[in-house]
């Protein structure tokens, strides 16, 4: 059976700059990748009704795992919802996304929500990525940056 993760991140940042880290290809392919891997964005047409096209690479094999999916919701600042399906057979099914945002005292509150991802991924293993994913989000929206 499917399952479904969820996440919750309180993040020092506006909902604006969490928002656009999460439809910016350079943005993506910096913080998204899990340790350990790299990421490239093939394809991404941040509407409604547009797709998008990314690639992890294993740094250590090599290995690369394509996904991909299509916007269902966009809410500026507010809320993404879009879907997620992998080039490989083995890992069937849509997985469908939404990311929350929120403007909070101290910055952005930060929900995720995975829906239907396949079984042959462990949820830990789901969950651990995520983690990682979001450490790194923290570092690029957080980081004050002097001109």
């Amino acid at each position: 059976m499917p399952h479904t993760i969820r996440l919750h991140r309180i993040l020092r940042s506006t909902p604006e700059r969490v928002y656009r880290a999460f439809l910016d290809a350079d943005a993506m392919a910096k913080w998204l990748p899990p340790n350990g891997f790299t990421g490239k964005v093939h394809e991404l047409d941040a509407r409604v009704g547009g797709r998008y096209k990314m690639t992890f690479t294993n740094f250590t094999t090599g290995e690369n795992h394509a996904f991909g999916g299509e916007y269902l919701e966009l809410v500026p600042h507010e809320r993404i919802r879009y879907t997620d399906t992998f080039d490989d057979p083995n890992l069937p099914g849509v997985i469908q996304t939404t990311i929350s945002l929120r403007a909070v005292a101290c910055g952005t509150e930060l929900n995720v929500e995975q829906a239907g991802v396949p079984e042959a991924i462990p949820a830990e293993m789901c969950y651990l990525g995520w983690q990682q994913s979001l450490l790194l989000l923290a570092n690029l929206v957080e980081a004050e940056i002097r001109q």
